[in-house]
């Protein structure tokens, strides 16, 4: 395991934040995950708002394990840089969340966390997501990881 994030977020706050006039919150999701978010909130009965959250919450998760993978390592990014909508948080056809990461962000990823053969790790790091959502709280864990070499 190289890295563990977790986050929460209060969805009310959140979807104050999106509602805002002259707000960017939408411009930090990519075109999918809108959609899907919308298709969720249709099929559930409940708010856009909840599921963009929950997304909210997976992308900090992937920047705090990010950052955990990084030891003491520089973050390649920073709070006025970070790719958001580079990091996406996307369903599969059976509604299971996945991270997938825009290929320039997979790169950079790759390349920012030191000595992963130091460390007995081999190829592209694995990101396994768990998101949650209950009361007006939506929460997310991630966990990146990678194969070891047992010599």
């Amino acid at each position: 395991m190289l890295g563990l994030g977790h986050d929460i977020v209060d969805v009310a706050a959140f979807s104050d934040q999106l509602s805002q006039p002259g707000s960017h919150m939408r411009a930090l999701f990519s075109v999918r995950e809108v959609r899907q978010a919308s298709l969720r909130a249709r099929l559930k009965h409940d708010g856009e708002a909840v599921h963009l959250a929950a997304k909210w919450a997976g992308k900090e998760a992937v920047i705090k394990a990010w950052c955990e993978s990084l030891g003491s390592a520089e973050p390649p990014y920073t709070l006025d840089n970070t790719p958001w909508s580079g990091i996406e948080i996307l369903d599969d056809s059976l509604g299971r969340p996945h991270v997938i990461l825009r290929d320039d962000v997979a790169r950079q990823l790759q390349s920012s966390i030191p000595a992963l053969a130091d460390r007995g790790a081999q190829g592209t790091p694995q990101w396994h997501i768990s998101l949650s959502h209950d009361k007006g709280i939506a929460s997310a864990i991630v966990v990146v990881v990678v194969v070891v070499v047992v010599s």
